[in-house]
């Protein structure tokens, strides 16, 4: 992606609080959702629907509810630690940080995607960027990887309408400034009096028909959730 260095039009904007609500848009003080994954490959398609709960930005649970051959499976992040629940051999697998970037269920979200174990704001530097094919009403962040932290991509770039920074694409380049992989928003619907897309549809760039969308049927936010639901004994309770 060619940049200009036109970065008047961002004059009246605050990066930090366009950067949190990217980083807050699916969570809140705890939430719960009911979704479904469609994973679309050249070979075979399959959708999982699934439940969701999450507290803050610390705490991530979900329980696949269909279809019956991966019904149970669970996945469970407390801070930086995560596990998976496999209820066909009863057991449970705790997830290194060298994990968090494979594929979480077949997919082509990874395991850091579906728990949101990394922050933009405390993980990545960001800045405004104007590129050449610039539409007014978009604004564009260039998103860096914070030395140390273990993350694979080189940049990622995301777009956000002006008028109330929902997200409009987010492009995840490798190292060597290669483009793998483009998530696109869809879909804008009010959940629990929030303004959400409620189809993000990821498409890899490096293998081809490869695609995953996921599909938001209902969203609670700043409801109130049992502490138990974020523990191992339920993670094995399905």
């Amino acid at each position: 992606m060619s940049v200009s260095a036109d970065l008047s039009k961002y004059q009246n904007y605050d990066i930090e609080k366009v950067v949190k609500e990217i980083d807050e848009l699916y969570r809140s003080e705890a939430s719960y959702s009911e979704l479904e994954m469609e994973i679309v490959t050249p070979h075979w398609q399959r959708t999982l629907s699934m439940n969701c709960w999450t507290e803050g930005m610390d705490k991530t649970f979900i329980r696949i509810t269909s279809p019956p051959k991966e019904e149970g499976v669970g996945t469970l992040r407390i801070e930086n630690e995560m596990w998976n629940y496999l209820p066909k051999t009863n057991k449970v697998i705790k997830i290194p940080p060298s994990m968090m970037m494979s594929s979480w269920m077949g997919s082509d979200f990874t395991n850091d995607d579906l728990v949101k174990e990394s922050s933009m704001i405390e993980d990545y530097g960001y800045e405004f960027i104007a590129p050449e094919d610039d539409e007014n009403d978009y604004l564009y962040i260039r998103f860096i990887p914070r030395e140390g932290k273990p993350i694979v991509w080189g940049k990622i770039v995301i777009a956000v309408r002006a008028e109330d920074y929902l997200p409009v694409w987010e492009k995840y380049y490798d190292e060597k400034d290669n483009l793998m992989r483009v998530m696109n928003f869809k879909d804008i619907k009010i959940f629990d009096g929030r303004k959400i897309p409620a189809v993000m549809e990821m498409i890899s760039q490096n293998k081809e028909g490869n695609k995953t969308i996921i599909r938001y049927n209902k969203a609670e936010f700043n409801r109130k959730i049992d502490a138990d639901v974020f523990s191992l004994r339920n993670l094995r309770s399905p």
